[in-house]
């Protein structure tokens, strides 16, 4: 910290009163050795063009001089070593100037001396450095002081080499009482004149600070409601150059708002369309980290203060800065996705409350009559029967196929309670495939490759389990190429913890796959990339294992077709 920052900005660096003291101090003690080298220098050359200025003989200027600077270093390696209380120290500093002046104004003429103004210098600094009392007993001192040189003079107690001017021979005590009234009075009323300044210095020093310190409150404040914010906030100049950011910014586009600054906008986020004047803007905007957000933004423009002063081509101000908000909303527009999914849901309930109530009852009267007369057309064995029970069979097929979608409805609308057990994982399945085989419809060329472990069992709802297990093989089977068909079942048990495990079911199959963008929508009711499927039976299987606190997620399996892996926990 430099002597300059001590004494001309404390409010700023918030220096204690006795730092400033000492830089006040230290400013004394340089101005003591100018103040001192100039006068007697000045002095000394006007002497030389023999001019009425009495001085002492040069070697006792020397040794003056001398005097001077050895004080003055040493003061200063006291102040600048020393940590005591420096208010009495100071106080004696200003006595030793006092002093300095005496001892000069004394062997230069005393009452005669061109030197008596000096004694201003200590009394304003006295009532400066200490406000209180310092100027006052600064001039006291000097009065008698002064006093004391007057009353030496008047009693003939002077340096010898005075004896050769002539003034010196009368001596006019009149003149002595003058000049002590004058000079006293003189040195009090500096003394107050000081003192005050002094005080309104103090004062305005006091206010002054009161005011940065709240300044640099408010600006921290804003500062940090800049950078803990939510919303990323950016600034750009007139060339689109980012001027700063904030740490949300960071958060979200995963840039650091160091290296932002000085970057063109439109480098690093492209997407962005700041001549559009939309309400809610919106962008897929590319993280620092290659991972693809959506974020919402709105820019408006920066208004900042203009210099009158200058002229407008001289402005330094931007003139069309801009400022610019954005958000990630991709969690937002997760939530909405979600509600729309709720609504639609509820839409689903009540439509398939009305199918079941206005289509269960006629579509058991007419399976249960199709059957009856299929019954009497086996009787027969005509060519007209057989096509006869041909058009039944087609009734009866597409009556089931009603009835089952219905129950999709309805087991989508309104899932069924879970009720878990412990059950075989295996035993499971090979119902599930008696089941699926026993359909006069399955493929006699359709393989499973099975790879579970008969140890596996489940905490869950073995009826809930059948449906998944039935949805996710019915769901392979369309897509696997005829003749060929080739479904993969494996599960593996894991432990995530001591007290924690899991179960990862896999079902893959040789077909054509599921599309990248697809992976996510073929889990949204009434989604489906089959001509005769309703867009239920994966949503069906996604409600059951997000009931079981599972995860389930497709990608591309090994066997090039889909993979659907179910995460089933354990306790």
């Amino acid at each position: 910290m430099d002597l300059k920052t001590i004494i001309t900005q404390p409010h700023k660096t918030g220096i204690s009163p006795d730092n400033l003291l000492k830089g006040q101090l230290l400013w004394m003690l340089l101005l003591r050795v100018i103040l001192y080298t100039l006068l007697l220098g000045i002095s000394a050359f006007l002497q030389s063009d023999q001019l009425e200025i009495i001085l002492p003989p040069y070697y006792w200027l020397l040794s003056f001089i001398f005097s001077v600077y050895l004080s003055t270093i040493g003061s200063a390696f006291f102040l600048l070593t020393s940590k005591k209380e420096l208010h009495h120290f100071a106080f004696l500093q200003n006595q030793f100037d006092i002093f300095l002046v005496t001892l000069l104004i004394y062997f230069t003429g005393s009452s005669y001396s061109a030197f008596s103004p000096l004694y201003f210098f200590p009394i304003i600094a006295g009532g400066l450095i200490l406000p209180r009392k310092g100027g006052l007993v600064a001039a006291a001192s000097a009065s008698l002081q002064y006093g004391l040189v007057l009353g030496l003079e008047q009693i003939k107690i002077i340096p010898a080499f005075l004896n050769q001017y002539d003034f010196f021979k009368e001596q006019n005590l009149l003149s002595s009482i003058n000049h002590f009234a004058v000079l006293g009075l003189t040195f009090f009323l500096a003394a107050i004149l000081s003192a005050i300044f002094a005080r309104r210095l103090l004062k305005t020093e006091a206010a002054l600070s009161d005011t940065v310190r709240s300044f640099d409150s408010l600006s921290l404040l804003y500062k940090q409601i800049f950078d803990d914010i939510a919303t990323g906030i950016i600034t750009i100049d007139d060339s689109n150059q980012i001027t700063s950011a904030n740490n949300a910014i960071g958060r979200i586009t995963g840039y650091s708002p160091t290296v932002l600054r000085g970057q063109a906008l439109f480098q690093v986020f492209p997407t962005l369309d700041m001549d559009n004047k939309g309400s809610r803007l919106t962008a897929d905007l590319l993280r620092h980290d290659g991972i693809e957000i959506r974020v919402g933004y709105s820019c408006a423009k920066l208004q900042l203060p203009v210099d009158s002063e200058l002229h407008e081509h001289e402005n330094p101000q931007c003139q069309n800065c801009r400022v610019l908000t954005i958000q990630d909303i991709s969690e937002v527009e997760r939530l909405e996705q979600q509600m729309r999914q709720a609504e639609k849901l509820a839409a689903i309930g009540r439509i398939s409350a009305g199918i079941a109530h206005d289509f269960r009852n006629p579509l058991t009267a007419i399976s249960g009559s199709a059957e009856i007369l299929s019954n009497e057309f086996s009787l027969h064995d005509s060519p007209e029967q057989r096509t006869n029970r041909a058009l039944i069979n087609i009734i009866l097929r597409e009556s089931n196929r009603l009835t089952h979608t219905i129950s999709d409805f309805l087991k989508f609308a309104k899932p069924e309670t879970t009720e878990r057990e412990w059950f075989s994982l295996k035993k499971c399945l090979d119902e599930v495939l008696q089941v699926t085989q026993a359909d006069p419809l399955w493929p006699a060329s359709c393989t499973f490759q099975i790879k579970i472990d008969p140890r596996h069992s489940l905490w869950a709802d073995q009826h809930q389990i059948f449906t998944v297990l039935n949805h996710l093989i019915q769901n392979a089977l369309p897509f696997c190429p005829q003749g060929a068909e080739l479904i993969k079942i494996e599960a593996e048990e894991l432990n995530l913890s001591e007290n924690q495990g899991e179960i990862i079911l896999r079902v893959s199959d040789n077909g054509t796959g599921i599309e990248e963008e697809n992976r996510e929508k073929i889990f949204e009711p009434f989604f489906t990339r089959r001509v005769d499927g309703t867009g239920l039976g994966l949503a069906i299987v996604k409600q059951i294992v997000m009931a079981h606190h599972g995860t389930i997620e497709a990608e591309r399996s090994e066997l090039g077709g889909a993979l659907f892996t179910v995460h089933l926990p354990l306790p």
